[in-house]
């Protein structure tokens, strides 16, 4: 079945395409969305009038995604995570953490559905991400995960850990005598 899609379907097109999909999908899914439309000779005709249209908001989609990638490659994200004694974290980062690190740090919204992680981060360290923008446009985003986080909290407890031995050997002291 034929259809007019008005919005950008991933792996199928972009707004204004014309693509060949199957009945159910269009009926159950498609259709009752208003994702697309039917493409019916009418509709072909309105779609051409308004390719003008379609091709200055893809002009302004695609130089909108050109900055925002330009932004991205340049970025260093920092996602606080809790580390243990051999930099494995206790769980593994999220595109969800990614997203909403990214919100904080570089004022960028960023779909979380968006972000290609591979394989679960589960290290503390530098990683890279990959971010799809708009269609073939994708951002490489860099990722400090808890490495400075991890180090301030080691100052931190070598600080209270030579308070704790100092206390503790007066407290041996004292069983002693």
């Amino acid at each position: 079945m034929k259809v007019i899609l008005l919005q950008e379907l991933k792996g199928k097109g972009g707004e204004g395409d014309v693509v060949e999909v199957s009945r159910g999908f269009a009926n159950n899914y498609l259709l009752p969305q208003r994702i697309a439309i039917l493409a019916t000779k009418g509709n072909l005709k309105q779609l051409e009038e308004r390719k003008h249209n379609i091709a200055k908001r893809e002009e302004v989609r695609i130089a909108n995604a050109e900055q925002l990638k330009a932004v991205l490659d340049a970025a260093t994200v920092v996602v606080d995570a809790r580390v243990g004694d051999e930099g494995q974290l206790f769980g593994s980062v999220t595109a969800q953490q990614v997203a909403d690190a990214a919100k904080d740090q570089l004022d960028v919204e960023l779909d979380r559905r968006r972000i290609e992680m591979g394989s679960p981060i589960k290290t503390a360290g530098e990683h890279t991400v990959t971010v799809s923008l708009y269609r073939e446009i994708k951002a490489e985003l860099k990722l400090m995960v808890g490495k400075e986080v991890a180090e301030a909290e080691e100052v931190e407890v070598a600080e209270d850990a030579e308070g704790d031995v100092e206390v503790a050997a007066e407290e041996t002291e004292v069983v002693e005598a």
